[in-house]
């Protein structure tokens, strides 16, 4: 028999960190919400599901204040949005407010590529991280399920006869599985003979791009649910009349694979804060928020409710106030954009392989980008703090270039150290939160609804981006024509662009100005009910790196999940 050689587990990781923390059960952290015994759905001690039923019971309760956290944009530096999510929400609890968590479901694509898991760091996570960050309660197979559902359903109706006419060059409705496989990007499907269908180009994307993900997380109810996936456009006749998902007559059958996913998770903290963990979609490429239905149910159960979106504020948080909170009916009390001093380096030239050189002139430089996110949320009428995530190697010099770079702007910097310390070293960040959200709201959002397609792109990529235009792909400007007439011309922009830069080019860090954002392609999530357009070089399947994280993941002889990140 094959004996599995024994490999070393990190002491200091957040694997072994978090494994060091014996969970309360579920049961209980749900009783710090005064969620009762009988609307929770175990799976096992430490993980839950809140029952439907419950849910619609919350629709009348007053609500507490949000809180979103979002970032200044990334770097191989790290940032800690996630990590600093958590911190908040249990800095907040150990003020003895009532505190909930609401963060997106980790994807199988980054804990086994590139970005690792997304459960925190250090003394600020959510547990059990391994659960989370693998198979957790099955929703986003049940997604892939349900997209992959439709997509075999449109080539069975072309093999038995195609009564619909669907012309098989114009079906917009890809496949999508929940990893990361450039191979996979575009495909032909069908070969092998008449009995295995028509031959046509098809490919996949990874399932936090289906719109299905992006419905899941933007509907109130089952109801809302079935009637936005009925609602999504699959394909076109030669007539170039639309086909709906709703004519091909698996909508209910979808509905049954999501319907237990739909209820939304609940876990804890290290130090057992409620932790509700819903929905995927990513911010480069959708629209990067948690769902709704747990949004809304935490501020029905919860005093303050701290949320991220992801990556920078320039994707994440545009897009879960220009939707989100668009669709959704929300205001954010106030927004938390969290920086590091290694981040700024690099974003002010610094190389990674230099970043532990004490450097306060590059802080300086990098802090344009932070600057610039703080300015943009402000445009949408938001308070804004900076939580400034500790790092051993920062000096005084550099976390003061940090405070000096906002003071213009009248915004505080606060240190935090919630990697290490847990909440206690983010009770200064909960306090000023607690005193921004008590302010009179003056939420706006950035574009009306009327404003046409082509204006709400050029929109964000003006106010947001700093771009001096945009560059439309002829055949991309004339589906945005197509869309108005079809009706579609009130629906919001989700754009798809690189994290890396305000800009198309990765490489184009810290805050460029007057930059040319190419958008190459459109397309449209009728069902989700928002317009993509994708810019410059951005994939909706990625690719894995040289080395990725897969390398490091294994099981011990005694069956503990060890490598995850």
């Amino acid at each position: 028999m094959h004996q599995r050689t024994a490999r070393p587990i990190d002491p200091n990781s957040d694997a072994a960190i978090a494994g060091r923390v014996a969970p309360l059960p579920i049961e209980q952290v749900a009783a710090k919400l005064a969620i009762p015994p009988e609307a929770l759905y175990r799976y096992g001690p430490h993980k839950g599901k809140l029952g439907l039923d419950f849910v619609g019971s919350l629709a009348t309760r007053p609500r507490g204040k949000l809180i979103l956290v979002t970032a200044i944009s990334p770097t191989p530096a790290g940032e800690g949005k996630t990590t600093t999510t958590i911190g908040l929400g249990d800095a907040l609890a150990r003020l003895g407010r009532k505190a909930a968590i609401c963060l997106r479901e980790p994807s199988l694509g980054p804990v086994f590529g590139a970005k690792g898991g997304a459960t925190g760091g250090g003394h600020a996570q959510i547990i059990p991280m391994q659960d989370i960050n693998l198979h957790f309660t099955g929703d986003l197979h049940a997604i892939s399920a349900a997209h992959n559902l439709l997509s075999a359903l449109i080539d069975n109706h072309v093999y038995w006869g195609n009564a619909l006419e669907i012309d098989t060059r114009r079906i917009a409705w890809r496949r999508v599985m929940d990893l990361n496989d450039r191979a996979l990007r575009h495909i032909t499907v069908g070969l092998g003979g008449p009995a295995n269908g028509f031959p046509r180009e098809d490919g996949f994307d990874i399932t936090v791009a289906s719109e299905v993900m992006a419905i899941f997380c933007l509907a109130e109810s089952l109801a809302d649910l079935e009637a936005r996936l009925s609602r999504m456009v699959v394909a076109q006749t030669r007539a170039r009349r639309l086909i709906r998902a709703e004519q091909l007559e698996g909508v209910g059958s979808m509905v049954a694979l999501l319907r237990d996913a739909f209820q939304p998770n609940i876990v804890q903290t290290m130090e057992g804060t409620p932790a509700l963990v819903h929905g995927g979609p990513f911010a480069n490429i959708a629209h990067g928020c948690n769902s709704v239905i747990a949004t809304k149910s935490a501020l029905a159960l919860a005093d303050f409710v701290v949320t991220e979106a992801g990556f920078g504020a320039d994707l994440g948080a545009e897009k879960f106030l220009d939707i989100k909170c668009r669709q959704a009916g929300l205001e954010p009390a106030a927004a938390v954009v969290v920086a590091t001093v290694r981040a700024l380096k690099m974003h002010g030239g610094v190389p990674l392989k230099e970043l532990g050189t004490p450097n306060p002139e590059a802080v300086a430089l990098g802090a344009g980008n932070l600057k610039r996110h703080v300015e943009n949320l402000r445009k949408f009428g938001v308070p804004v703090v900076v939580a400034l995530n500790r790092f051993t190697s920062d000096t005084e010099a550099e976390r003061a270039a940090v405070a000096e770079a906002v003071a213009p702007l009248g915004v505080n910097v606060h240190d935090c150290s919630h990697w290490a310390n847990g909440g206690a070293g983010a009770e200064g960040l909960a306090r000023e939160v607690e005193a921004l959200a008590v302010t009179p709201s003056s939420f706006r959002l950035l574009y009306p609804d009327a404003a046409p397609l082509a204006a709400k792109i050029e929109t964000v990529a003006r106010e947001i981006y700093r771009a001096a235009r945009v560059e439309f792909a002829p055949t991309a400007r004339a589906k945005l024509a197509e869309f108005e007439a079809q009706g579609f011309g009130a629906l919001p922009v989700c754009m798809a662009k690189t994290q890396y830069s305000f800009s198309a080019d990765p490489s184009l860090r810290n805050a460029p100005v007057d930059h040319v954002l190419p958008v190459r392609e459109v397309r449209l999530s009728a069902g989700a009910g928002f317009v993509v357009a994708l810019a410059g070089d951005i994939m909706t399947m990625p690719g894995l790196p040289s080395k990725p994280a897969a390398h490091d993941i294994f099981v011990t002889p005694d069956g503990i999940i060890a490598g995850l990140s």
